[in-house]
C-alpha cells in the first residue's frame, strides 16, 4: 500500500515477469545506475529502495525484484500482498514472455491489491533487430488491461526512470482521516421531559 505522511509517500513495489526478463537489471539500473552484461537469476526475491521526488512530494519504493524461474511462482504472492504498485516486465525479443506477462496481469487482477498501478515493460528495447512483439500490440492489450505501457532498456537507461516517475505520480494519495479521533457526538438541544408525577 502507499502511505503518506507530511509530503512523504512509502510505496511498495513488486517486479514481475518471465526469467531472463530483465527484471533485476531494471531494478540495478533504477536503483544504482548500474548495469551487468550477465546477471545471475534472482533467487526467491532481492529487495531494494529508492527514493524519487515528484512535484512537491517524496516518493520512497520499497521494490521487491521477484525470481522469475517457475519454480519460485509460488512465493510471489507474498511479495505483490500489499504492494502499491507493480511492474510486469517481459523481454520485447521473447513472444513466450509477453504471454507469461500476461498471466501475471491477470494473477495480479484477481489476487493484488485492486488499487495497485500497474505498469507493463517491454524490456531489452535495444534490441529491436530482434524483436518479436510489437509494441502496437503490447500497448493494445496495456490499454485493454487498466495498465500503462513502456518500452524499456536496462542496457541504455531508455525509459527506465520514466516508468518508476510515471507509477510515483499514478500512486493514489490516502487522504487522512477527516476526524481522527473516532466518534462524532452530535449536539443537539435538551429536550424538556414531561414531569410523570401523579399530583401537580
Amino acid at each position: 500500500m502507499a502511505t503518506t505522511g507530511n509530503k512523504n509517500i512509502n510505496a511498495k513495489l513488486v517486479l514481475l515477469g518471465d526469467v531472463g526478463a530483465g527484471k533485476s537489471s531494471l531494478v540495478l539500473r533504477f536503483v544504482k545506475g548500474q548495469f551487468i552484461e550477465f546477471q545471475e537469476s534472482t533467487i526467491g526475491a532481492a529487495f531494494f529502495s529508492q527514493t524519487l521526488s515528484v512535484n512537491d512530494e517524496t516518493v520512497k519504493f520499497e521494490v521487491w525484484d521477484t525470481a522469475g524461474q517457475e519454480r519460485y511462482h509460488s512465493l510471489a504472492p507474498m511479495y505483490y500482498r500489499g504492494a502499491a504498485a507493480a511492474i510486469i516486465v517481459y523481454d520485447i525479443t521473447n513472444q513466450a514472455s509477453f504471454e507469461r506477462s500476461k498471466k501475471w496481469v491477470q494473477e495480479l487482477k484477481a489476487q493484488g491489491n485492486p488499487n495497485m498501478v500497474m505498469a507493463l515493460a517491454g524490456n531489452k528495447a535495444d534490441l529491436l533487430d530482434m524483436r518479436k512483439v510489437t509494441a502496437e500490440e503490447a500497448q493494445a492489450y496495456a490499454q485493454e488491461n487498466g495498465l500503462f505501457f513502456m518500452e524499456t532498456s536496462a542496457k541504455t537507461a531508455t525509459n527506465v526512470n520514466d516508468v518508476f516517475y510515471e507509477i510515483a505520480k499514478r500512486l493514489p494519495r490516502v487522504q487522512p482521516a477527516q476526524n481522527p479521533s473516532g466518534m462524532v457526538l452530535m449536539d443537539r438541544p435538551a429536550q424538556r421531559v414531561a414531569s410523570a408525577y401523579c399530583c401537580s
